[in-house]
């Protein structure tokens, strides 16, 4: 089976995933191989073939990955942040975080207060339907963080959490993240797309 080829190297984020989805739009292929240079770009590459269909298999060599999809047929594919079954009867409320601390005047104090703010989420009961962490606010994602526990309680009850992994892949720390999915720009941007209401910390 011959794969349709795509270079994304030196791309940016969304660019890598928006191209991919460009071709499996266009040519339909079965099976195609996209080149990557960076962990988050590949994640997110993998992750979207997956959705769509296709079974995975990632190749590293010389710091690039080699993401491979094969179509599989029996497979159901879904489109990228596709709301879940019931969720358009209930108010959406998306929480972007930017920041790992809340306000200005005190970093400290502000780190508290973020702290207590992430513990304080579960409030909102299920109307709260994304969590999405980017720039400093990813470092509450990764080990260490004194939010994990509220993080992970929030997953457990069904509530979607988004790291970008631009930002983790920034700071570093992209091997560090303990609870969430990496996720790109287009998964972001479509999210506060399909919210009904946006709260955000930057």
């Amino acid at each position: 089976m011959t794969a349709e080829k795509l270079d994304c190297r030196g791309l940016a984020c969304p660019n890598p995933v928006l191209k991919t989805r460009e071709l499996v739009e266009r040519s339909g292929a079965a099976c195609l191989s996209v080149v990557v240079d960076n962990p988050a770009a590949n994640e997110n590459v993998s992750r979207f073939l997956g959705r769509m269909g296709y079974q995975v298999s990632v190749l590293e060599m010389d710091g690039n990955f080699e993401v491979t999809g094969t179509k599989d047929e029996s497979a159901v594919s879904c489109e990228v942040m596709e709301p879940l079954p019931g969720q358009d009867q209930e108010s959406k409320i998306a929480v972007l975080v930017g920041t790992d601390h809340m306000g200005r005047g005190d970093d400290l104090l502000g780190s508290k207060l973020l702290f207590n703010f992430i513990g304080t989420l579960k409030e909102m009961g299920t109307e709260l339907w994304r969590l999405i962490f980017l720039n400093g606010g990813v470092k509450l994602a990764v080990e260490g963080s004194e939010c994990l526990p509220a993080l992970r309680e929030l997953e457990k009850e069904g509530v979607h959490i988004l790291v970008c992994g631009t930002c983790l892949n920034h700071f570093g720390i992209l091997e560090k993240k303990q609870v969430g999915e990496t996720t790109n720009m287009l998964d972001i941007v479509t999210a506060l797309q399909l919210a009904d209401k946006v709260i955000s910390v930057t």
